[in-house]
């Protein structure tokens, strides 16, 4: 159910260990408003290029907006600059992953049961975000960010009710706006 709802894989991920782990509300609340406080900054960076859209544009796209949307989307932007139709990049990138993320769901009710419970895929994740994110490594504050939140992240791994994400993403944005404004 939560897949028709919420286009966001990290949150579905994170909710279903916290409930899991019987993690009480206002953490799992907190921790999901912190792992995706990156969809403000990923919208603050395409603004530009979406100023002169609609608000009902501007709607849609928010809610497809996802981290496998915004890479491509943004190395696009960046590389044409600001085009009257551009919109309908990102476009086309979020409606191609929710059809897939809807699609992979049902597949997923219907056939998960036929995987057996020795093959982990709790490295997916992960593999995904670090596939996204090496390529738009591209100054030294973005470079040290990812490291920072990297290294907390592995140290803080213990903490309960998965709190060493919420402090590993804030040690990240943290360096990564302090050596940004020192640039």
């Amino acid at each position: 159910m939560m897949s028709s709802i919420v286009f966001a894989g990290s949150a579905q991920f994170i909710t279903t260990q916290l409930v899991h782990a019987s993690t009480p509300g206002f953490v799992i609340v907190l921790t999901i408003a912190v792992v995706n406080l990156r969809h403000m900054l990923y919208s603050a960076s395409l603004a530009p290029y979406l100023a002169s859209v609609s608000t009902r544009w501007k709607t849609l796209l928010a809610y497809l907006l996802t981290d496998e949307a915004y890479a491509p989307t943004i190395i696009k932007y960046e590389r044409d600059g600001i085009t009257p139709y551009s919109h309908w990049f990102l476009l086309g990138a979020g409606l191609a992953l929710w059809t897939n993320w809807q699609l992979s769901t049902a597949l997923g009710i219907f056939l998960g049961t036929a995987i057996p419970a020795s093959w982990s895929l709790d490295f997916a994740l992960p593999l995904t975000f670090i596939a996204m994110v090496v390529p738009v490594l591209k100054n030294r504050p973005a470079v040290a960010a990812a490291l920072s939140a990297g290294v907390v992240a592995l140290v803080a791994y213990h903490l309960p009710y998965s709190l060493g994400l919420i402090l590993a993403a804030l040690v990240g944005i943290a360096v990564g706006t302090f050596l940004e404004g020192r640039k």
